[in-house]
């Protein structure tokens, strides 16, 4: 079983079928080029499909709610089905979430002050909740005004209204170039970012052209002694080992644990884990 509300069912053909709570949703997954486990009679049971075949598009077998809760590592979120497929959750990030939390717990007992954590690209918030239910102060930075209101109320859903959390809807560059005339530093930076996205004033960001200046303006934002940087990509093509060494150029010669993998969706035993985009890592060693 997968952790908490979720789980990946089965995957194969191009797709993956998996639980959300009380639902279940069939969607793609081009990289599951292996043929399903399930039958076609219990993929059917899918309370929704969604397709990207001639314009994307939802078929609803039975009507799913408006949004509904999900609670994922002691988490929770508010999910909904989105137009392009997305329901407000990574789950694959999972592992990661884990992490930054057991990572701003060592830190604390390390330190006397609150980590200082940037969340870049930061989306719904996964890592941001990580880190305040650890007692970190975060700044958390998206491009989309609707997805960083989406993650206050997920914040407010965990109980975690008067979490130090400094909401920014902004280019990432342009937050972070200023950041930097401001002199204002960072213990801890989390990064997730698109394989091409806009900014609120028509920016464009494409990983392959911009992840090294990215990175580079986060190394001019890092504290004097850092405790994490973290690394994470749904670009098909960006391995683990790609961005490892990406990281490990942008923060130069740097003293610590070094580590990469991939992120996978998984679920019940004898599901096949489904890989679902890389992550690299550093973290600060004592």
């Amino acid at each position: 079983m997968g952790s908490g509300d979720y789980a990946l069912l089965d995957s194969g053909g191009g797709r993956k079928l998996e639980r959300f709570g009380p639902v279940v949703l069939d969607r793609p997954a081009a990289q599951a080029v292996w043929r399903p486990s399930l039958s076609p009679e219990e993929w059917a049971r899918a309370d929704a499909v969604f397709d990207r075949e001639g314009g994307h598009h939802w078929a609803y077998r039975r009507p799913l709610p408006e949004s509904w809760v999900i609670e994922i590592e002691g988490l929770k979120f508010r999910l909904s089905a989105t137009d392009f497929g997305h329901l407000g959750i990574f789950p694959e990030q999972q592992d990661q979430w884990r992490w930054i939390r057991a990572e701003v717990q060592r830190a604390r007992r390390a330190g006397s002050r609150p980590v200082r954590l940037l969340n870049l690209f930061a989306y719904s918030g996964g890592a941001t909740l990580a880190a305040a239910s650890a007692q970190a102060e975060v700044c958390h930075v998206d491009a989309s005004r609707g997805m960083v209101e989406w993650a206050r109320a997920n914040l407010a859903l965990n109980g975690l209204e008067h979490a130090t959390v400094r909401w920014i809807v902004e280019d990432v560059h342009k937050f972070l170039r200023r950041e930097e005339r401001r002199g204002r530093q960072y213990d801890a930076i989390v990064l997730d970012p698109p394989s091409f996205g806009r900014g609120p004033s028509g920016e464009v960001y494409k990983i392959e052209r911009d992840l090294m200046v990215t990175l580079e303006l986060c190394r001019a934002v890092l504290s004097e002694s850092p405790w994490l940087v973290l690394l994470t990509a749904h670009t098909p093509g960006l391995s683990p080992w790609v961005l490892q060494n990406a990281l490990r150029q942008s923060l130069g010669a740097r003293e610590g644990r070094w580590e990469c993998g991939e992120m996978l969706l998984r679920g019940r035993e004898g599901v096949y884990p489904l890989p679902n985009g890389s992550w690299a890592r550093w973290s600060r060693t004592e």
